[in-house]
């Protein structure tokens, strides 16, 4: 399979963008999230957008995978553009707005969709589907965290 170079920078830019101008729209977040009570297992803080750059590379590769699929990709790529919308408004909610509950069932919702959009990548490519696991898991994680700091807080 040839690798079409100007879709797969556009699908890497995408989610690459979303996360970056999140990122600058909440510039100061880390001082936040060291200021409050975290529970057992919260990482450091510089970890976060080191694990973020990693995960939207690799939601990137696997959109491009489903966009160059040759397979009926609609829904699959509508609903991983959703949930790439409510990924862009969560840190707003948490860290702008210290709205710890809601931004926990923002969550919920956000993870159920990234769930959702990798059954439908896995329905068209396997490693597609494979690529989105880590996201799944970590925002899971990210559950975890958010649901405690509001317990916490």
């Amino acid at each position: 399979m040839k690798i079409q170079w100007k879709k797969l920078i556009v699908c890497l830019a995408v989610p690459l963008a979303v996360g970056g101008l999140s990122a600058l729209l909440t510039r100061g977040s880390m001082e936040t999230f060291e200021a409050i009570a975290k529970p057992p297992l919260a990482p450091p803080g510089w970890l976060f957008p080191v694990v973020w750059t990693v995960l939207y590379v690799l939601m990137g590769i696997a959109s491009y995978l489903v966009l160059t699929s040759g397979k009926p990709n609609g829904l699959a790529l509508f609903v991983y553009g959703v949930q790439l919308l409510l990924n862009f408004f969560w840190p707003l909610f948490f860290f702008n707005m210290q709205a710890y509950l809601f931004s926990f069932v923002w969550l919920v919702l956000l993870w159920l969709l990234i769930l959702a959009a990798t059954v439908l990548f896995f329905r068209i490519s396997k490693p597609a589907g494979y690529l989105m696991i880590p996201y799944l898991l970590w925002v899971a994680f990210a559950g975890y965290l958010n649901l405690s700091i509001y317990l916490l807080n």
